[in-house]
């Protein structure tokens, strides 16, 4: 069983630029369904075997299309996910980086969760390995298995895959949160899925500094009994006030420590690993019950 994407999805593109397209095609070599793209002025003809189509609800009314990938510049990034969502479709993943803070805080006010799941924007994307890759990353790396893994950082997210991978450890889903302060699904609405998905024996959470997303899932695991989880933090050296990477990844006012991150997942009783070599060995331990 699988989250959020699985074999059967139909994806549009929004946005074929260079980018765009190198990575559609990426897609449509795993084996993913692209069934449509949405590029004003260009309905009706094609890329290659992919039809073009001038609006995202024209894309779905043709061609019954349940996933958006977003590869939209910036500046009008915020306005595609708002489409795609207005569409009707149930899941929009935005790749795109540098996305205005305000912009994204008119999207949250709009959006309506229970009839759209965004995942980023500032993100690798969603995988179910072996059925459907929906974003950026590197699908060699992943085996179909039993581990979901849930991440800010999209490079780790990569590392920890290929750790688990050589370990004989197959994921489940794999779902890039994105590393902007304002963004869609985060690690609380994460660790529910993957909690109600028989598939999922266990989860590698990926979290950094700046926020407070990761304090409110270790009260959320700590609430209930639950699969075993590892989590790894990163930008312990980080000096207070800078940021590190993510426009998210920042501490500010105090808040938002790596140790204070660290001591909310053990005080859960999580498994926190303290360097990202560990994370695979780690998932590995958990499962065994050791």
């Amino acid at each position: 069983m699988s989250i959020l994407v699985h074999a059967g999805t139909k994806v549009v593109i929004q946005g074929l630029g260079s980018a765009g397209k190198f990575h559609a095609g990426t897609m449509l070599e795993y084996g993913t369904r692209v069934v449509a793209a949405a590029h004003p002025g260009k309905g009706g003809e094609r890329w290659g075997q992919v039809p073009l189509f001038d609006t995202v609800a024209q894309a779905v009314e043709a061609t019954g299309a349940d996933a958006a990938c977003i590869f939209v510049p910036a500046g009008g990034a915020a306005d595609a996910i708002l489409e795609a969502a207005d569409a009707g479709i149930p899941l929009v993943v935005c790749i795109t980086e540098g996305i205005p803070i305000l912009d994204m805080v008119k999207v949250k006010h709009r959006l309506d969760p229970r009839r759209t799941t965004l995942i980023g924007p500032n993100c690798p994307g969603v995988i179910t390995p072996g059925a459907c890759k929906l974003g950026i990353m590197p699908a060699s790396i992943h085996r179909p298995g039993r581990v979901g893994v849930l991440s800010r950082s999209g490079t780790l997210t990569y590392e920890a895959v290929d750790q688990l991978t050589r370990l004989g450890i197959g994921q489940s889903t794999c779902i890039g949160l994105g590393g902007d302060p304002v963004k869609g699904l985060d690690f609380v609405e994460g660790l529910e899925l993957f909690e109600q998905d028989p598939g999922t024996d266990g989860v590698v959470l990926i979290g950094e500094i700046g926020g407070q997303s990761e304090e409110a899932a270790a009260r959320w695991l700590a609430e209930r009994p639950r699969k075993p989880v590892v989590a790894f933090i990163a930008g312990a050296t980080a000096p207070p006030g800078r940021r590190m990477g993510h426009a998210g990844a920042i501490i500010a006012g105090g808040k938002g420590t790596a140790a204070e991150k660290v001591e909310a997942f053990r005080a859960a009783g999580v498994r926190v690993v303290m360097s990202p070599a560990e994370i695979g060995v780690g998932m590995q331990a958990a499962l065994a019950g050791k």
